[in-house]
């Protein structure tokens, strides 16, 4: 029988309501999914990563099969895979002779480049995913001066409806961060997160991995990521019952061995699109309405859904290819070992890192406030960060990543994500976490052999840029401290900040390694 349409589903796009589905014929049309190297080995992912795709993948592709849907399904293994998209949608027409070929938009502007050279009969359809379109977002954008996701997210608050009365925002507010910010107090409990033991599919797939990527990072044990839309479900419902009612109170505070605290860690389902964010959203709203969580829970964290997601990827669409580049900082220190292997004195760091290597997963300060603080003050080039970032965690694709990275954390766009950067000393970090009572480093002290290394890097940090920050009112504060204190200290501090950095750029003799950081 003839092909009318192959339909092309990505990685991260395991949704049924996916735009490239939405008129499928079971009988005319032919449904195209690949697991291919050269995605695979794009970025030295995490194993983790890897085996949530690939086992999401082919959940995913069983699912559309149990529905009748046929499903041209090119495995990793496969001898006769060519091991590209580009390719296989090649060998697929080839094979197939389809009428045409329609896809949904992806999320990496790389692939939209390659798909020019797919086929003349390419029909690259909207991500309607997401609540607003990027068309949507560039007339949001046009004409203003500054681009903010606060008024962003008010307007998609209004356009949703989402916690909104007849009158106004619910509690009269837009905004409750300001209650968000509260440190966790010692010895409550965190209850846990839903695990989702390996099924056959799943355990096929490790193995496979294991196989086939014997250098990449991290390992696979401990594998419990939800890999269908039921266990996705699952994920949520647990988070709202058990976890959402403390996320307002603590979403920003950090504790040692407690790698999710209050957070859902939905993230990577929601990437992959095993959730739909209207309805994640919907449900936060549903557990306030019905008194089981406050509304600072309930906001802060549809905040993050229909605020920062949407406006991210908005940003991202909006400034590519350009932004990838963007340095605006001309920060060009390579990263070192240590985000690799968490091997530092610096306990904050080691904790993070550590962690992410065993579960592909650190929540958002921790990444902004530690690794991407340090990468801030230190100077690390965006490129290697952005490497390592979507490299390291299970719910990083591009159009998430480089904004919140390259924009958010350092400050490498100028001031397009953010207005200031988010640049901290170690009072910061010791307010959010215990972090600093098991450290080498006094978090006391900005000087002297013992001082913590983000306060003496947050002072030469503000000296590098006072220029630039000099017009910045966000800015002035931390410049009028700086040139209030004694020459003599300032000189001290950029010097303790040159002799840190030298060790991290050099630490290549015996005696080096010893007084690495």
């Amino acid at each position: 029988m003839a092909v009318d349409t192959l339909r092309v589903v990505l990685g991260d796009q395991l949704s049924a309501s996916l735009s490239a589905l939405s008129d499928l014929d079971p009988a005319a049309d032919r449904v195209l999914m690949a697991e291919v190297m050269g995605e695979c080995t794009h970025t030295p992912y995490h194993l983790k990563k890897l085996v949530l795709v690939l086992s999401a993948m082919r959940h995913f592709a069983q699912a559309l099969t149990e529905r009748g849907v046929q499903v041209r399904y090119v495995r990793l293994d496969d001898p006769d895979n060519t091991q590209t998209l580009r390719t296989e949608v090649g060998r697929a027409v080839g094979a197939l002779k389809p009428r045409q070929v329609v896809v949904t938009e992806p999320g990496a502007h790389r692939v939209v480049t390659d798909m020019a050279n797919w086929t003349e009969r390419l029909e690259i359809r909207p991500d309607t995913r997401f609540l607003c379109s990027i068309a949507q977002f560039r007339h949001w954008a046009a004409g203003r001066n500054g681009l903010r996701m606060e008024f962003f997210y008010r307007e998609m608050r209004r356009r949703s409806g989402l916690l909104m009365t007849p009158d106004g925002p619910e509690g009269t507010r837009w905004n409750f961060d300001a209650d968000n910010r509260k440190r966790l107090p010692p010895g409550l409990q965190v209850p846990a997160v839903a695990e989702f033991p390996p099924d056959a599919i799943t355990r096929e797939v490790i193995a496979l991995v294991r196989r086939r990527f014997t250098t990449g990072f991290a390992d696979t044990d401990g594998f419990a990521f939800p890999v269908t839309a039921q266990d996705a479900e699952a994920a949520l419902d647990d988070f709202i019952a058990h976890r959402l009612p403390g996320f307002g109170d603590w979403q920003d505070a950090m504790r040692s061995g407690t790698p999710t605290l209050f957070h859902a860690v939905i993230s990577p389902a929601l990437n992959l699109g095993l959730l739909d964010p209207l309805a994640v959203c919907r449900a936060v709203e549903a557990a306030y309405r019905r008194g089981t969580v406050a509304l600072n829970a309930a906001e802060g964290f549809i905040r993050q859904i229909i605020g920062w997601r949407e406006f991210v990827r908005g940003i991202y669409w909006l400034k590519m290819p350009e932004y990838a580049t963007l340095n605006a900082l001309q920060a060009t220190r390579p990263l070192p070992d240590f985000y690799w292997n968490g091997e530092t004195k610096m306990a904050c760091i080691s904790q993070v890192v550590r962690q992410t290597r065993r579960h592909a997963y650190a929540h958002h300060i921790q990444r902004l406030m530690v690794t991407g603080n340090f990468a801030l003050l230190a100077g690390l080039h965006p490129d290697a960060v952005d490497e390592w970032y979507m490299a390291v965690y299970a719910d990083a694709y591009q159009w998430v990543e480089m904004p919140n990275t390259r924009g958010m954390a350092l400050f490498g766009d100028g001031g397009i994500v953010g207005s200031k950067p988010y640049a901290a000393s170690g009072a910061y970090i010791n307010r959010m976490s215990d972090y600093c009572a098991g450290c080498a480093y006094d978090v006391k002290q900005a000087t002297g052999p013992t001082a913590c290394p983000f306060n003496f890097l947050y002072w030469d940090f503000i000296a590098r840029h006072a220029k630039r920050f000099a017009s910045n009112p966000r800015m002035a504060m931390p410049l009028r401290n700086w040139q209030r204190m004694a020459p003599q200290r300032r000189d001290t501090i950029r010097d303790q900040a040159a002799a840190f950095l030298a060790r991290l750029d050099h630490p290549q003799t015996p005696q080096a390694r010893s007084q690495a950081p």
